[in-house]
């Protein structure tokens, strides 16, 4: 494993951290945790070298914390820098504070945070943590010792990610950050203003979601004609650890073959050290995959539950794999997946997570919760008129012609 940097804090990172957001599920039962399994994942990546683990309150309906927590005893918690989050959306009152990050603790089954992040800041967020003195909270948990590090995750544009650095003397940022994400959210330019400042830097979906990890038969015809061969994700991972300001680069591994490949990703990292060939490679591919993908989520699953049982995440990869540029067997094969979700509420699961398209009924809760701020109800109205009504793409998604 290769060690980075933690910014200025003095900290030796692991370049490949572990993200809990996508443990392994259950296979008839997708939102249950594979609990063995994912006990087996995390510990073997703290045994490849692996010391930055991140979790957050709502990972898997809040039991990311409770497994990993269990999964880090036996001496597996003093090897790693654990990392979870202030769920702002649940915040209303200065209480809430110690409540939940009591409440953390616990679950975890850890005296300390080596770092505490407010979770998904946005512009709004930011204006609550200073409304309710969640700073003064911070500040005094670090002083009690149980937590080291201070920092916040975020989901807005580069304005509002400046006022927030320079609001405070940050140890860490976590950012959302591809080579296809370099112009949104905090862009290359906010990644480069907050290293400048000292701050550690934590890169979240590297591989947008795993778009960038099933290409499209263009972008595989560019990666076989480049000179060095590399998986998808590869390519992906490499880009970002070729950049000197990031610190360490989260991946969400719900399998051991997943781990594995990583970790070797990672230990042939390293800083600067792709040729302009492969850089030239790489704005390829961005170009591709730009055409490509018509609703940019990334499964983040924040949206989830839907309160009427519709599938969101799955539903927009469904469309996703329906682009333009793909073969007539994957476009078939994403009807099908289409019309094995549930169409109305007797065909639900017990969960209610199955819904397709069609049994959005525009409430709007999923639309505060998206850190992407996609107007979910008008796509998953584009989803069934396509998927199910026929409507051709260009019609509803004219960029793509």
């Amino acid at each position: 494993m290769k060690y980075r940097k933690f910014g200025s804090t003095g900290f030796e990172v692991s370049a490949l951290g572990l993200g809990c957001m996508r443990l392994p599920t259950q296979r008839m039962r997708l939102q249950k945790i594979d609990v063995p399994e994912a006990t087996r994942i995390i510990r073997s990546a703290v045994d490849k070298g692996i010391n930055y683990i991140d979790t957050g309150l709502p990972y898997h309906f809040g039991e990311s914390e409770r497994v990993l927590g269990d999964a880090l005893k036996g001496g597996y918690r003093e090897k790693v820098h654990l990392v979870t989050k202030l769920p702002m959306f649940l915040v209303s009152r200065e209480s809430d504070f110690e409540k939940y990050l009591n409440r953390q603790l616990e679950k975890l089954q850890t005296d300390f945070l080596d770092t505490y992040l407010f979770h998904g800041l946005n512009a709004g967020g930011f204006e609550k943590m200073k409304r309710l003195n969640l700073m003064d909270k911070m500040l005094k948990a670090r002083e009690e010792g149980t937590i080291k590090y201070i920092g916040f995750s975020f989901h807005d544009v580069l304005p509002v990610f400046k006022e927030i650095v320079d609001f405070f003397d940050w140890d860490v940022v976590q950012i959302q950050y591809n080579y296809m994400d370099t112009a949104v959210q905090a862009t290359t330019e906010g990644l480069k203003y907050a290293a400048g400042k000292g701050m550690a830097t934590v890169i979240m979906e590297p591989v947008k979601g795993g778009k960038l990890a099933n290409p499209p038969e263009e972008a595989v015809e560019v990666m076989e004609k480049s000179t060095v061969k590399r998986s998808p994700v590869d390519w992906a991972l490499q880009y970002l650890w070729n950049l000197p300001e990031v610190s360490v680069v989260l991946s969400g591994m719900g399998s051991m073959r997943m781990l594995e490949e990583n970790c070797e990703s990672a230990e042939n990292s390293g800083i600067a050290t792709l040729t302009q060939a492969e850089l030239d490679t790489i704005d390829k591919l961005t170009e591709i995959y730009r055409k490509n993908i018509l609703v940019h989520c990334t499964a983040c699953q924040y949206c989830m539950p839907c309160p009427f049982g519709v599938y969101i995440p799955r539903n927009f990869a469904i469309i996703n794999n329906m682009s333009t540029e793909i073969s007539t067997l994957r476009r078939f094969m994403a009807k099908r997946s289409y019309r094995k979700l549930a169409g109305n509420d007797k065909q639900l699961n017990d969960e209610r997570t199955n819904g397709n398209a069609a049994m959005c009924t525009k409430c709007g809760v999923c639309v505060e919760k998206c850190p992407q701020s996609i107007n979910i109800p008008e796509e998953l109205k584009k989803v069934h008129a396509i998927v199910k009504q026929g409507k051709k793409i260009e019609d509803l998604y004219p960029s793509t012609v």
